[in-house]
């Protein structure tokens, strides 16, 4: 990609920031709060592309100006320095490229979004539902080591332990552009243990991760949605079993239904059922936009297709696979301890690449 197609494109991006920023400060924008939140998002996200181009804008006038300094200057000290600056900025050059690109590609919008994320015991019966327990003690220290908070919806336990269901929300910098990688289905080989004879079994449990709609981005009618309350069960103190506090929310159009019963409150409960519901809706139509992208991509890397076997983790070999970009790694313990950052900028980078051939940058 040449400098000029390069300053063209970012000239287009600093008129179109100017653009916003101008926006943002009128009155009729100002007085309409989802234009106004909308109009700010892309302002921030526009920022990092504004900042990266007068970095580069500045690097080529120097490489101009140095070149200009090597034409006149005699004294051969100070050409002998001209020459060492004009080697790095033209060493910076092409890194500054590659880090534009990578900015210019449209990004998801709902990348920034946070997520409500399900995990549900697949095939292997008392095993897998410990494994899908594993995977929520996996991601809980995930979300502690990015600063992240998540609050459990509803969950249902295994008899032997972990979790036939658990559905939580988490929120943060940019969840859902980070756990969308997680979407699918993750395979555990290991020797179970309710098995005697040390045979070593393989389960499965599924991953799906929503990203979580906002207060403007679907419209609920308050007719087209049925409350029910009832008791909760489970861990909960004094209340449990002798107050409505749980709620069950049916979306009658769609006949999608929510429940949650981890808090006391009904209202609480309430507000979060509303949330998820919001989001399951929401996801109706956001998955017309994944399942686009899968038909169009390769590694599959952040798509639609939740049914997918996207990760193995192999525990007599201390191995993870990820079948999505053929990576394997030999630090299980560390893996399932939450630090799975790396996998996932792994992920990042694949995804990258192939957005970079679709955008033709």
């Amino acid at each position: 990609m040449s400098d000029n197609l390069i300053l063209e494109k970012l000239e287009g991006v600093k008129q179109r920031f100017i653009e916003v920023g101008d926006l943002l400060t009128r009155q009729e924008v100002l007085s309409d709060m989802e234009r106004y939140i909308a109009l700010n998002k892309e302002y921030k996200g526009l920022q990092p592309i504004i900042e990266s181009y007068e970095k580069y804008k500045l690097a080529l006038s120097n490489i101009d100006s140095t070149k200009e300094l090597l034409a006149t200057e005699k004294d051969e000290e100070m050409r002998e320095m001209a020459k060492a600056e004009l080697e790095k900025l033209n060493e910076q050059i092409p890194e500054m490229e590659e880090e534009i690109k990578l900015l210019l590609i449209p990004v998801d919008p709902e990348d920034e979004k946070n997520a409500v994320i399900e995990i549900r015991a697949g095939t292997g019966g008392d095993e897998a539902s410990i494994f899908a327990g594993d995977l929520f003690r996996m991601y809980t220290k995930f979300f502690e080591l990015k600063g992240w908070k998540a609050e459990i919806n509803r969950f249902s336990e295994g008899t032997a332990g972990g979790y036939k269901e658990i559905v939580l929300s988490v929120s943060g910098d940019g969840v859902y552009g980070v756990m969308k990688y997680e979407s699918g289905v993750h395979r555990v080989q290991r020797v179970p243990q309710t098995e005697t004879q040390g045979r070593i079994h393989t389960s499965a449990a599924s991953v799906v991760v929503l990203p979580e709609a906002g207060e403007f981005d679907v419209e609920i009618r308050n007719e087209d949605v049925r409350k029910d309350t009832y008791c909760s069960s489970g861990p909960g103190g004094q209340s449990v079993n002798t107050t409505y506090s749980a709620i069950r929310l049916t979306h009658i159009p769609t006949g999608i239904v929510v429940t949650c019963q981890d808090e006391k409150s009904q209202l609480k409960n309430y507000d979060k059922a509303m949330k998820e519901l919001r989001t399951r809706l929401y996801n109706l139509e956001y998955q017309k936009y994944l399942d686009d992208i899968s038909h169009r991509r390769k590694t599959m890397v952040s798509t639609g297709d939740r049914s997918a076997k996207i990760r193995t983790y192999n525990y007599p070999q201390g191995r993870m696979t990820d079948h999505r970009i053929n990576l394997t790694m030999y630090n299980l313990p560390s893996i399932l301890d939450g630090n799975i950052e790396e996998i996932i900028d792994q992920l990042q980078m694949a995804e990258n690449a192939e957005r970079l051939k679709e955008s033709n940058i």
